[in-house]
């Protein structure tokens, strides 16, 4: 489950307000003792804010997404190297949209846990619309667990893009795990 507050301006359009509300599962699809393979089906509701980056604020009603994703450990490489828990994962997406245009997305994620509680992120986001906009925002981030419960805070910058707007920010979550 996700959603966010978006409090934005650009050359045309000031706009404040809810952006979208996406809920979904994931499944594990596969997994051995290093890597794990799932496929994730979600739905998102729009908001006041920005559906999509290189829409008016909005605009298009709701989406959905079928996602891959394939992560692997690298403990017993980074044991060696002194890093930690290092981890990788890569995800691509398709993302039907109502009202706009459908997206390719790819996401990619490196981390390492560097104690029992703390780990570190560097995150990229990036796609395509089947409109013609492009994006690449990237994330770095600190993530502290509390038992079943994590508690995320980084910070998320647009560094390339086409018909879309440059973005920065902070970002907070709140992950449970199941």
């Amino acid at each position: 489950m996700k959603a966010d507050w978006q409090d934005g301006e650009d050359a045309f359009v000031d706009y404040q307000g809810r952006g979208p509300i996406e809920v979904g599962a994931t499944w594990q699809v596969w997994r051995d003792d290093y890597t794990a393979v799932s496929l994730y089906g979600g739905y998102a509701n729009g908001g006041q804010g920005r559906n999509a980056g290189y829409a008016a604020p909005g605009v298009g009603e709701h989406d959905w997404e079928a996602r891959v994703s394939i992560g692997r450990d690298f403990s017993a490489a980074g044991q060696r190297l002194g890093l930690g828990r290092p981890f990788m994962e890569i995800q691509a997406a398709r993302r039907f949209r109502d009202g706009l245009p459908d997206e390719t997305r790819v996401d990619a994620t490196v981390g390492a846990r560097f104690n029992a509680n703390w780990m570190v992120l560097g995150q990229a986001f990036g796609g395509a619309s089947d409109g013609g906009a492009r994006w690449l925002s990237v994330e770095t981030s600190l993530v502290r667990d509390f038992g079943d419960w994590s508690a995320q805070a980084g910070w998320r910058q647009t560094v390339s893009g086409r018909e879309t707007p440059v973005a920065r920010g902070p970002v907070f979550a709140l992950w449970r795990r199941f």
